[in-house]
């Protein structure tokens, strides 16, 4: 990581996220103002029913980037003006958009953290006038930056211990690409390929040439003259334009012994290292390294494994969270003051759709190895647990203050650590890639 790269963006005006919002959240606000539960005191929960099907686990991600938004989440002079020309709310409904600043608190697990169903991902305390209108904005972040870093977990811990590079952009839409990026390195993945990811958050970027590059060039030669003059020996040359032993060849004639990486992205990936390790072997490249990309996913990285490769390039499938392109988090009402000021547990009884009232509290039960068997969630009150086992909720916004630690670089720093160490806490069942169960069941513990 680069903090310094990162504070020059943190600088700027935080974005401006308030109208990354659903209509009816401002006109649910606007009949609240009207019958006075407006500023009732709530509580709001964010929670996946279930798993994406045979996922063991899931991670939660985006958090930075939520709690920047909030602290930006503001309505300009042309936002209201919007609202009022369209007739989405009324005067009173505009005056209070117009002074709105969040005011309560914010629990939930630490990004990077492993949740599993009904997991209290994140927790809202506020009044309902202030948390209603941050629904949107809420499920549309962790739900996209969870998705994929718990594919991207799924690649890394296939890759055991080999580096994963993040170089999905051109297949998902500009500021996910950013966001993608983002949620991949906390789950693990060494680098990113986008430039605004590096800016924005610190991390590592890579990159060396494309097909176009040796296309361009009479010969594969001179391309690969022109980048190791350009670049350096230790540049990452793509090897399979036209035929790879030739490639491979041609790369050490030119660059010698200090040829840093070749790249294969397309055919026979396996036989294909096998091949090129051998080659490399043979001219005395022992230390050039093999990269392979071509729409990687999890299970074409564990396919791998016993391949002579050093590290992978993933794209497609790391942007589209493999197969499981949302986490399917909800946010609900589980708690509010009734007329006499006194909190009171609600919760929706829909068929397949049901919730759990009341204030939740969580815990990872951990065995005398340090190894987890259960997550407790404390209802109304916060789970007894023996001196290993650990509780979940951080308090990330208190009284409408944002605290330090959670954003920027530095918040994906500690997201990285809390992933890395979150895992290895985790029964052995879940670094394979089989389907299955959640790896830990949920258990509710109710007054």
């Amino acid at each position: 990581m680069t903090p310094s790269s990162a504070k020059e963006y943190s600088a700027q005006e935080p974005p401006r996220t308030s109208l990354f919002t659903d209509h009816y959240e401002l006109t649910m606000l606007q009949a609240s103002l009207h019958s006075g539960a407006a500023h009732r005191s709530a509580v709001f929960e964010v929670f996946a029913r279930r798993l994406p099907d045979g996922r063991r686990y899931g991670v939660v991600a985006g958090t930075g980037r939520l709690l920047e938004g909030i602290a930006g989440f503001r309505f300009a002079e042309d936002e209201l003006a919007f609202l009022e020309r369209t007739h989405v709310v009324n005067r009173e409904t505009l005056d209070y958009l117009a002074d709105y600043r969040f005011s309560g608190d914010v629990w939930g697990y630490a990004e990077g953290e492993a949740y599993f169903p009904n997991s209290p991902i994140l927790i809202v305390e506020s009044t309902f006038a202030e948390a209603c209108i941050l629904e949107t904005y809420l499920l549309s972040v962790l739900n996209h930056d969870s998705a994929i870093a718990s594919a991207a977990s799924r690649m890394t811990v296939a890759a055991n211990g080999r580096p994963c590079i993040e170089m999905g952009s051109r297949r998902t839409h500009e500021e996910s690409a950013v966001a993608a990026a983002r949620a991949a390195v906390v789950a693990g993945f060494s680098s990113t390929s986008n430039l605004e990811a590096g800016l924005r958050y610190g991390i590592r970027t890579v990159g060396t040439a494309a097909h176009s590059f040796t296309l361009l060039h009479d010969t594969e030669r001179a391309a690969f003259e022109a980048q190791i003059a350009s670049m350096g020996a230790d540049t990452t040359l793509l090897v399979d334009t036209y035929d790879v032993e030739t490639a491979v060849r041609t790369a050490v004639e030119i660059a010698g012994e200090r040829l840093g990486a070749v790249r294969l992205d397309s055919g026979d990936l396996i036989g294909q290292a096998h091949a090129v390790r051998r080659l490399l072997d043979e001219l005395g490249n022992v230390n050039t390294r093999i990269v392979v990309t071509s729409d990687l996913d999890e299970y074409a990285i564990a396919a791998l494994a016993a391949a002579p490769v050093d590290s992978y390039g993933v794209g497609t499938a790391l942007v589209t969270g493999s197969g499981a392109p949302t986490a399917s988090m909800v946010y609900k009402l589980v708690s509010r003051t009734d007329d006499d000021g006194e909190f009171v547990s609600v919760a929706k009884a829909a068929k397949n759709k049901q919730s759990v009232g009341g204030r939740k509290y969580a815990l990872r039960r951990l065995d005398e190895s340090g190894t987890a068997t259960t997550e407790v969630i404390g209802v109304g009150h916060p789970p007894t647990g023996d001196s290993n086992d650990r509780p979940l909720l951080e308090h990330f916004i208190v009284k409408g203050e944002l605290q330090p630690g959670w954003t920027g670089a530095e918040g994906v720093d500690r997201a990285r650590a809390r992933h890395e160490a979150s895992l290895a806490e985790l029964p052995a069942s879940a670094r394979r890639m089989h389907r299955g169960e959640p790896v830990i069941p949920t258990l509710y513990l109710e007054d």
